[in-house]
């Protein structure tokens, strides 16, 4: 009987062939070296998604010009095939136009999940499938479990780098499909493999900002796509009184306290915006707590429902922490009765569920927050 190998698969390493998502950095091209100096058959393959823009030299982005050129080195340098897949008008349509329309709607986007719902392990997963690939791999930084041919999602071991929050809407068919070498690592040993693999990327920063998003400046993205996007509105206090003028939504989001340049007694914070109005409400700290969330759109990726029933946590935004809460399920979305106070939750972002058992701290999946 052949041995399961490293990734799970009753193969060996030279029958097996993966795909591995190559993005130019660091963590991707640690993956493709694993795998090829383990023995797997592997192709790398790099998607360009947006094309690049100006004064974007000090930005720290990916899938990019540079990028895709270090991905390819990467590749060259160890012996493997390597395909670049031009998604550029997918990923405008999937990604960057609901990034536009959800801050027009009052709401804090977050592009890396929808990114990855979509062109990433949607797009790229049926083009691995075509390729008859036993799996896909990725550097996240999440660990897997696979028992009875069912996967289960847990944080990965550096809490620091862990990326189970964008990929709670991950389906249990790709999953099942996907692996993450990179999930028991921390950092500091993916850059120390990176160099004993004599990897030119090894000492590459880290993506910051939003690919798409040249240092940072959203709103410059927003004003040259939707240029009318700037109208001035009111911002009122809590009581619905005027207090000032604004010069465009998309200039905030929930719990800002800087540029609001109103004066009170206490400082103020955006408690909410009101897009339909072209309003914003602030408020004091205090008025930023949230108990109860309502999320739509939600994914359950655990194969236990039982999970549900045990103690529960959320993550309510990417850098946020874990919240004991309950979760109800309705028709089409879900109630969430948070049991510890956080501030400035955001609609936009997404509600992700967790539970802790004796192998760490397993997603259970999520939805979007809504209010």
């Amino acid at each position: 009987m052949t041995k399961i190998n490293s990734i799970g698969i009753n193969k060996k390493p030279k029958d097996t062939l993966v795909v591995v998502a190559m993005s130019g950095g660091v963590d991707s091209s640690t993956v493709a070296g694993i795998m090829k100096k383990e023995g797997y058959k592997v192709i790398g393959i790099t998607l360009k998604l947006y094309d690049d823009v100006k004064k974007t030299s000090k930005s720290r982005q990916c899938c990019a010009g540079q990028d895709i050129l270090d991905a390819k080195r990467v590749a060259n340098k160890l012996g493997i095939e390597h395909k670049i897949l031009y998604y550029q008008k997918k990923f405008k349509e999937s990604v960057i136009d609901n990034f536009v329309g959800s801050y027009l709607n009052g709401e804090t986007p977050i592009p890396c999940v929808q990114c990855n719902q979509t062109v990433k392990f949607k797009d790229l997963f049926n083009e691995a499938k075509k390729l008859s690939a036993d799996a896909l791999v990725t550097g996240h930084y999440v660990k897997t479990i696979t028992s009875k041919n069912k996967t289960e999602m847990y944080r990965g071991v550096d809490l620091n780098r862990d990326q189970s929050y964008f990929l709670f809407n991950t389906t249990k068919e790709q999953l099942n499909f996907l692996r993450f070498p990179l999930g028991n690592l921390q950092k500091k040993e993916t850059r120390d493999i990176a160099k004993n693999l004599d990897l030119n990327v090894a000492d590459k920063p880290d993506s910051q900002d939003i690919c798409f998003v040249p240092n940072g400046d959203y709103a410059s993205v927003i004003e040259k796509l939707r240029p009318n996007s700037f109208s001035k509105g009111n911002i009122k206090n809590i009581n619905g009184k005027v207090i000032g003028v604004h010069d465009g939504i998309i200039n905030y989001t929930i719990g800002q306290r800087r540029g609001i340049k109103i004066s009170d007694k206490e400082p103020l914070y955006v408690v909410r915006i009101n897009a339909d109005k072209n309003e914003i409400v602030v408020g004091t700290k205090k008025n930023l707590i949230k108990k109860k969330i309502r999320l739509k759109n939600v994914n359950v990726i655990t194969n236990n429902n039982k999970d549900f029933k045990k103690e529960l946590f959320v993550k309510v935004r990417s850098t946020g922490r874990l919240l004991r809460a309950k979760v109800n399920f309705k028709d089409d979305f879900a109630d969430v009765d948070l049991l510890e106070d956080e501030y400035g939750i955001s609609p936009g972002q997404a509600c992700v569920f967790y539970s802790k058992n004796t192998k760490g701290e397993k997603v259970l999946g999520g939805g979007w927050i809504k209010k």
